[in-house]
């Protein structure tokens, strides 16, 4: 399996690992496409927090913020410790570095080396004399 983007086939283990993250990453990147869910995701990167602690950073109502929670709770993104009454969320890291590792890393490198060929191309043409 290769595509235009890859300069060598996939490797088994890489196409397996695309096969069994892809169907999950739709649920993830459902999740972050709205601004209040990526929101309680920053509140959750500093500490767990109950619901309740939550709902009182936004002013929307409570329904809506646990609407937001089981987005992110579904897609993974948020995964819920129970105690007694209290719900306390914590963030899941895992399907970002997913997403991360297969949408982004591969083309960090691209730019830089497109400008390291033209630089090559560049130094070695001639110049015109001055």
């Amino acid at each position: 399996m290769t595509s235009p983007t890859r300069s060598r086939p996939a490797a088994p283990s890489e196409v397996l690992e695309e096969q069994t993250v892809v169907p999950e990453q739709s649920e993830v990147w459902r999740a972050l496409s709205d601004p209040s869910r990526r929101r309680i995701l920053d509140i959750l990167r500093e500490a767990p927090q109950t619901t309740s602690a939550l709902c009182s950073r936004f002013e929307f109502s409570r329904f809506a913020v646990m609407k937001h929670l089981r987005v992110l709770e579904a897609a993974g993104l948020v995964l819920v410790e129970r105690q007694g009454r209290e719900r306390i969320n914590h963030l899941n890291p895992v399907p970002i570095q997913q997403i991360y590792r297969r949408w982004i890393k591969p083309f960090e490198q691209l730019p830089a080396d497109r400008l390291l060929r033209l630089k090559r191309t560049v130094e070695t043409t001639s110049r015109p004399p001055a």
